[in-house]
């Protein structure tokens, strides 16, 4: 394969670097700041992708929100560049307190009161490998004579997904809404101060073209107007 690396990293190698960059976090952003920047669309379209994509990271359907962001961005009339390049904003830095507000949000708007993660069904992490174990189980016993049993995806549906899902929509909405009036003048102001620059840049060459069609004039007329032999 033309992209497949030569020297295979180990996975704990590959993990680490999933979670944090070679080149680190902040040159990461850097990058994505600049191709927002960027775009060849009006700063408001772009801003509407940015929510889009913000918003869209408050949701619990992982490894979805590349599409759930192109989708909402295009439905918005948004830029759907700006939009996927947003739920960069969704990392694992920061996917602990993205995950922890919509949790929070949403057993205050279920009206749980005793939180599930600290009871009888473990923690929220162990609810994570319970889910994932009765997925993977239940996929095989499509194949095989065993019995399905989704009693800890239940659990894990009623403790966690749903309450995530609902929770999301607040602290994704108010992120988003920052998010989008935060880039807007942001990219604004670089539109028109790239706009200047290139508009300075056409002035000069316009300038240039000009004398040097005066000097052509000048070397011709005194070339036209020299003694006739």
């Amino acid at each position: 394969m033309v992209f497949k690396r030569r020297d295979k990293l180990p996975w704990w190698k590959a993990t680490l670097q999933f979670l944090w960059p070679k080149s680190g976090w902040s040159r990461a952003f850097q990058y994505v700041k600049h191709r927002v920047r960027r775009l060849p669309d009006p700063p408001h379209r772009i801003a509407r992708g940015i929510f889009a994509g913000v918003f869209v990271t408050f949701s619990p359907f992982f490894g979805l929100h590349f599409f759930l962001a192109a989708g909402l961005a295009w439905i918005m009339r948004g830029n759907i560049v700006a939009s996927l390049l947003a739920t960069f904003v969704g990392n694992p830095v920061t996917f602990l307190a993205i995950g922890a507000s919509s949790l929070q949000t949403g057993y205050f708007l279920l009206g749980i009161r005793n939180v599930p993660e600290f009871h009888e069904h473990g923690t929220l992490g162990t609810k994570f490998v319970d889910a994932g174990r009765d997925l993977k189980d239940n996929i095989w016993a499509m194949f095989t004579e065993a019995r399905a049993d989704w009693t800890r995806l239940d659990i894990f549906y009623d403790e966690v997904f749903f309450p995530y899902m609902v929770g999301g929509v607040i602290p994704g909405l108010i992120s988003g809404i920052i998010a989008y009036y935060l880039s807007l003048p942001v990219i604004q102001a670089y539109q028109n101060r790239r706009k200047g620059r290139l508009k300075a840049k056409l002035d000069a060459f316009k300038e240039k073209a000009a004398e040097k069609k005066v000097k052509s004039k000048a070397k011709d007329s005194g070339v036209s107007g020299g003694p006739n032999v």
